[in-house]
């Protein structure tokens, strides 16, 4: 119901020749209360100065060409003053004139207008003044007040246009313009892995003409260009273009052109090491985006949205939203995945590290004529690369299928090259290997006792993992400085949940080397050193440079041990997590060659699925105990007399024996020597020679570690 209140005796008088009346909105129109009349105001009631100073206020809030148009009519208003002054003058003298001596003056106009320029040129530059020393008193008094009104108003001219530009200065600073650009990668939000992202895309982006990054961040835009040309100085190719702004507002997706970009990765708004409230918080503020970016992108656009969810309810919510566009990534679940594999391959994280960047190989789907040749036949008529699997037209990935299976001409294949612009299938096989007769054999597997130091929101997926892959009555040991009753009371749990694993929960400082002692680190096969700052559970924030400091004491403190005990400590495998990047070669020194850097990876993946939303399906595959995972295994599996003279395409064909795929190889002697990719080569060209020796290994996409 709506009530009209007409105030004021004029509206009242009409407001009798309104009748009631209901329509299909039951609108209807009642007389104004008594007590309204108490505030019934008139214009007239207000006094010519308000309503001036009121219309002068609303005037000049309207910015900056308000109080130009201002200085502009304030101007021409004193040199129209002074200008009719002067004129005045310049009429009374000449009446003298004519009474004094009988001058007739003919060009008393021309006259008067030449005093209006001399006004200006006072007013504009008060030195003109001196054009009056001559002059009467009363035409000094005019050049003085034109000197004088100039000088207020050129002085409040130049502090507007100062003021001016300042401000537009200020406003190109904050990032509020629109970007023109297209078919580039959007990136929403700001943590710790921006730059890693943008390091992966710029290597990406090199073979691309004119690509660009556009950041849209809750952030100063100053803070975030001032970043990253100090972390970040050379972009090789790519523009980096911020914006600053909410990432869920309609109008800032709108400036950052995301109708025209190819692809969105949505940062998390906190750590990983957060607090399960804020990471919440974090999933509640992508959610919201996303369905921001919905209803943005016009109904006849698709997105490729990559975004970063902690929470597996979220990330249902968000496919539900929109499945086909939108993946989302756990990075607790990879990490955890990726540490297990790691601990089953020595020299596996340089593999990971290589494959799922852009620096290095990288994995592509690629279409071609195959002309009904077998998939283990087509690996030879690439110059660079190797498949590993193959994506039918309905749209089927099979990771490792059989070296038997005939190609489509609607298939493409997944390959593993140097870069896109160098995949080139062949006709005709450019190389073929020799024949070589399988040496034979398993890898044996046996009961494991595995350590991990540290608990985070990973250890639950990585007891899980290691449950698939071990023996039946494997045990793992977790060790913590001060485990509370939460933890111990979930390490039941997994105890009841896992039947083929035991978990034991160890008390005790591995920052010390008695604490490490009283454990007997050298009894385990796998040891597994997880990012944790001191004295933390997994329920609080951690600071990554603190945190790493730590870790790289933990192993120093391990490698003492183990030099100690050389001969008991020979066939342990010891993992790390390091958060930064940037302490890689220092963890390197340690003697450490099996280490994953946190952030590293995960912006790996982000950006390798916004390039291609297909590749988040290979790494679900690639990342699980189910289907076929990446391996090293020796030599002696493959070939029996070692040591020997093989070529890559050799190594290709005997593994295609064991139904694997061979990637690349490793050489022991070589994998302390980080300038030669701590002695891991994947891809080499295919009629490459090595000297395989029986320590040596080959990287290999197989069903299983044996």
């Amino acid at each position: 119901m709506l009530h009209l209140l007409f105030p004021g005796s004029e509206f009242r008088s009409r407001y009798q020749q309104i009748c009631c009346f209901t329509s299909v909105k039951n609108w209807q129109v009642f007389p104004a209360r008594e007590t309204v009349n108490k505030g019934e105001f008139a214009l007239s009631d207000y006094t010519l100065l308000e309503r001036l100073r009121y219309k002068f206020d609303n005037f000049m809030s309207r910015g900056g060409s308000s109080i130009f148009i201002s200085l502009v009519v304030v101007f021409v208003s004193i040199l129209t003053f002074v200008s009719i002054l002067r004129g005045i003058m310049l009429m009374g003298s000449a009446h003298v004139e004519r009474a004094l001596i009988g001058n007739e003056d003919a060009g008393w106009f021309s006259k008067f207008l030449h005093n209006i320029y001399i006004a200006f040129l006072q007013m504009t530059d008060p030195g003109n003044m001196a054009q009056d020393i001559e002059s009467s008193p009363f035409m000094k008094i005019c050049a003085v007040i034109g000197g004088l009104a100039g000088v207020v108003m050129l002085s409040s001219l130049i502090a507007f246009i100062t003021t001016a530009l300042d401000q537009k200065i200020a406003q190109l600073k904050k990032g509020h313009s629109k970007v023109v650009e297209s078919d580039h990668t959007l990136i929403l939000g700001w943590n710790e892995r921006v730059l890693e992202i943008l390091r992966e895309l710029t290597i990406a982006n090199e073979s691309e003409d004119d690509p660009s990054v556009v950041i849209l961040a809750p952030l100063d835009k100053e803070f975030m260009d001032d970043h990253i040309k100090v972390n970040m100085p050379d972009t090789q190719n790519t523009r980096v273009v911020t914006r600053s702004g909410s990432v869920s507002s309609l109008v800032n997706l709108d400036i950052v052109s995301l109708n025209s970009c190819k692809s969105v990765i949505l940062l998390a708004t906190c750590p990983v090491s957060a607090s399960d409230d804020e990471k919440l918080t974090s999933d509640t503020a992508l959610i919201k985006t996303v369905l921001a970016l919905i209803a943005s992108r016009p109904e006849d656009v698709e997105l490729n949205v990559v975004a970063e969810i902690f929470f597996d309810r979220n990330r249902e919510i968000i496919q539900d939203i929109s499945p086909d566009e939108i993946t989302t990534v756990d990075t607790n679940e990879i990490l955890a995945k990726i540490l297990v594999q790691t601990s089953r391959s020595v020299g596996l994280s340089v593999v990971y590290s290589e494959v799922l960047s852009f620096d290095g190989c990288e994995l592509y789907f690629y279409e071609a004529a195959w002309g009904g040749n077998k998939f283990g036949d087509i690996c030879y008529n690439f110059p660079d690369g190797i498949p590993m699997g193959v994506r039918h037209g309905n749209d089927e990935i099979l990771i490792n299928p059989p070296a038997d299976l005939v190609m489509k001409d609607d298939d493409a294949i997944l390959i593993l090259a140097e870069d896109d612009s160098t995949i080139d299938f062949q006709s005709e096989q450019i190389v073929a290997p020799r024949p070589f007769e399988l040496a034979g054999g398993r890898k044996d597997i046996a009961i494991e006792k595995n350590l991990i130091i540290g608990w985070t929101g990973k250890v639950e997926t990585i007891l899980s993992e290691y449950a698939d892959y071990v023996l039946e009555g494997s045990t793992i040991d977790v060790m913590l400085r001060s485990p509370d009753e939460s933890v111990q009371a979930r390490v039941n749990e997994l105890n009841e949940e896992l039947e083929s694993v035991t978990i034991t929960l160890l008390t005790g400082n591995p920052m010390r080397t008695e604490g490490l002692m009283e454990i007997e680190p050298f009894n385990y096969d796998n040891i597994i050193i997880l990012s944790q700052g001191q004295g933390d559970n997994g329920s609080g924030n951690v600071d990554d440079e603190r945190t790493d400091s730590e870790t790289i004491v933990i192993l120093l403190l391990l490698r003492k041990i183990f030099n100690e005990h050389p001969e008991e400590a020979a066939n342990i495998k010891l993992i790390t997590e390091i958060l930064d990047s940037e302490n890689q070669s220092l963890v390197a020194k340690t003697g450490v060659n099996d280490f994953i850097i946190s952030n590293r990876f995960v912006s790996m993946v982000l950006a390798q699925i916004s390039e291609d939303a297909d590749i988040e399906r290979v790494y679900d595959d690639l990342f699980s105990e189910d289907g076929s995972e990446i391996y090293l295994k020796p030599a002696s599996l493959y070939f029996k007399d070692l040591p020997s003279n093989v070529t890559y395409a050799d190594m290709i064909a005997v593994a295609q024996l064991r139904e694997e795929i061979c990637l690349g190889v490793k050489i022991k002697s070589l994998e302390s020597n980080i300038d030669k990719n701590f002695g891991v080569k994947l891809i080499p060209e295919k009629n490459a020679m090595y000297m395989l020796h029986a320590e040596d290994t080959l990287v290999v996409l197989a069903e299983d570690e044996t």
